[in-house]
């Protein structure tokens, strides 16, 4: 479900596909969705509430889009991809649906799952290999290409991509103390790791963010002076 932060944004800017878009009937398109430029929604594609979709975004049939998912320009969401609610594609990234493929021969039958789970990010340019699972607010960086598993809240950079650190719910890298608790710089909720897991101790992870912390008040950049 969306929060008001995100019903407020939604009434601000409502439904909106462009006329270059092409639509194959039947889809499902949520209501507040906003579609741009040159993309195209493929019948059966099953679109959430709240979504923007950027220029040249292609969602195959067999495609799912949660709630308040931001897809940026130039990307394609194939056939065995599910995206859950919040979301965030970066421009340019890819997201694949068969390991091995071969212009010789048909796999149509046999698309891999791919699951990119709730509030997680993939930045521009990153490439997911198929079959893998992107953790609750994972944040995989620009350019990385994803493998293997990805754990709720790790942050994955490089190629091939490894774990560097851990992300808050709003981005920020967490620094835990000797008790296994870290405080996120912007939001000040609490996060403890357990057995290479981490979790927030100050609300659900299917929760959505009260109203005064869905709002960003500072940049990425302001935040990570103040901590040094």
């Amino acid at each position: 479900m969306l929060n008001q932060a995100s019903q407020i944004f939604q009434s601000l800017s409502t439904e909106y596909i462009h006329p270059t878009v092409v639509i194959d009937e039947p889809c499902e398109i949520g209501e507040g969705t906003r579609i741009w430029h040159f993309s195209h929604v493929c019948a059966g594609a099953k679109i959430g509430v709240g979504c923007t979709l950027g220029q040249n975004i292609m969602v195959a049939g067999g495609a799912v889009i949660g709630d308040n998912v931001k897809i940026q320009n130039n990307v394609s969401v194939y056939d065995g991809i599910i995206i859950e609610d919040d979301v965030f594609l970066g421009p340019s990234c890819v997201l694949t649906n068969i390991t091995n493929p071969r212009s010789q021969i048909v796999r149509k039958k046999l698309y891999e799952k791919t699951l990119i789970r709730r509030g997680a990010t993939i930045g521009s340019n990153a490439t997911i290999v198929c079959g893998v699972t992107i953790g609750l607010y994972a944040f995989i960086g620009a350019g990385a290409v994803v493998r293997s598993e990805v754990p709720d809240y790790a942050m994955m950079l490089g190629v091939p991509a490894v774990q560097r650190s851990w992300m808050s719910r709003h981005g920020h890298t967490l620094h835990f103390d000797e008790d296994n608790e870290a405080i996120c710089p912007e939001s000040k909720l609490a996060y403890r790791l357990n057995n290479n897991k981490v979790s927030c101790m100050d609300l659900g992870e299917d929760e959505p963010l009260p109203d005064e912390l869905a709002l960003g008040k500072a940049t990425y950049s302001n935040i990570k002076c103040k901590e040094n």
